[in-house]
């Protein structure tokens, strides 16, 4: 059924190319998934496609997506590694026929059966913008979720346009004529998060003056997104599943409880699958929050989108003119050629930047090759994400220097870099290096 107020869309099937996995050693010798699908995830958590015994295997430890004629193999902070050749390969592409070693587990990777998986017809979907088969296929999955209630994960880069989407969810839902409340969770001190997403009673803390009614309050009937779910506390995380789980609530300081009907949109930059296997988010979370997992491609995975943006962009900005006489052909060259760090939130900026100033749009130099995601963003994203991007990409390299120069004892890496040896352990877990 089609909420009111939308209007019904066209679903066409977009061929794919599929794998299977056959299991030829280890405690699950010979299972075989051959099911028609172009991305899997393996692990022995429930959840996985091809979900192992093995207790060498981590809860989710790898995921292989078919790209054409290869396989993409990506290790999902596993503890004992994804070993191909005799060589450990955190993301990489093979061919079918590759054996790859998980623990005492081997895995052969083979051919699928060809198939179709739904893409949307047009080029839009409500406020959604995609010309590109990846972003098509992505809003016909929002089109058949925002029909449900379950709980939806989206997951992509800052500025892919998560909220976008999560709005678009709630406004294509039955939920579209109640609230639809977003809480960044990213954004909030450690110490106010309970109050913000629960509420607290007047004299709850120093400085409660008066009753506060949280966001699960404010969104009853409606729909609640937690943006950057994966910055939450972990001594919030319980807190946030037992709401979940019992729909019932106390504020911070009271001793009512009370009902909510909410449904729940959370996004992450983070790869949420990789901090449950560090113990750094909780797996039963994990699980009420992604019933549907939503992955958000980046700008330069889509850039068959970029006229199709701009112009849209132009629209909002309430310009008349045509892409080609903003953008000549050397500068749409250059759109194509930049990395787009900031993704599609960059390039509106940067669309009505062109439009406020009148001038050519100006990049750095294209980065090529492996080190292209090494980028630093600049004023593109506002200051919170830029530093928090620059930061983990400090931490993924500095840490394992650390370790090594350490030969791996906390004590002495804790020592070295003049750090708190419990928040060493912490960042250590949370980039799956404990």
């Amino acid at each position: 059924m089609t909420p009111e107020g939308t209007q019904p869309v066209a679903i066409v099937g977009l061929p794919m190319r599929t794998l299977s996995l056959t299991v030829t050693a280890g405690p699950d010798a010979g299972r075989v998934l051959s099911d028609e699908a172009d991305t899997v995830s393996v692990g022995t958590a429930e959840g996985n496609t091809l979900q192992l015994t093995d207790p060498t295997v981590s809860r989710f430890h790898l995921e292989l997506t078919r790209r054409g004629p290869s396989v993409v193999v990506r290790d999902v902070g596993s503890t004992n590694g994804v070993v191909v050749n005799g060589v450990t390969l955190r993301e990489g592409a093979v061919l079918p026929g590759a054996t790859l070693q998980l623990g005492t587990t081997s895995l052969q990777v083979g051919e699928g059966k060809n198939g179709t998986v739904p893409m949307l017809e047009h080029e839009s979907l409500g406020s959604l913008k995609g010309r590109a088969p990846v972003m098509r296929t992505l809003l016909a999955r929002v089109e058949k979720a925002a029909g449900s209630e379950t709980g939806v994960l989206l997951i992509g880069e800052s500025g892919t346009g998560k909220e976008v989407i999560a709005r678009e969810l709630h406004h294509r839902s039955a939920r579209a004529k109640g609230p639809f409340i977003t809480v960044d969770c990213g954004s909030l001190a450690p110490g106010l998060v309970a109050s913000e997403l629960f509420g607290h009673e007047k004299g709850a803390f120093t400085g409660a003056d008066r009753r506060h009614q949280g966001a699960f309050e404010r969104a009853n009937k409606g729909t609640i997104f937690l943006d950057e779910i994966g910055e939450l506390p972990q001594t919030l995380q319980s807190m946030l599943l037992g709401t979940l789980e019992r729909r019932r609530f106390r504020r911070v300081g009271g001793t009512e409880e009370l009902s909510i009907d909410v449904r729940v949109v959370a996004a992450t930059h983070r790869d949420l699958k990789a901090e449950v296997n560090a113990g750094t988010f909780r797996l039963d979370l994990y699980y009420r929050l992604a019933v549907v997992r939503l992955e958000v491609p980046a700008l330069r995975q889509r850039l068959d989108d970029l006229e199709l943006l701009v112009q849209h962009f132009l629209t909002e900005a309430g310009s008349e003119r045509s892409v080609s006489s903003v953008f000549p052909p050397d500068d749409l060259a250059a759109l194509r050629a930049h990395h787009w760090p900031g993704n599609v939130r960059e390039l509106r900026n940067l669309v009505e930047s062109t439009l406020a100033m009148g001038e050519r749009p100006t990049f750095d130099a294209p980065v090529t090759g492996a080190s292209s995601g090494d980028t630093t963003p600049g004023p593109e994203l506002p200051y919170k994400e830029a530093r928090g991007a620059v930061l983990e990409r400090f931490e993924k390299h500095y840490l394992p220097k650390l370790l090594e120069v350490t030969k791996g004892n906390v004590s002495a890496a804790a020592r070295h870099a003049k750090m708190d040896r419990s928040h060493l352990i912490e960042l250590l877990a949370r980039h799956g290096l404990s």
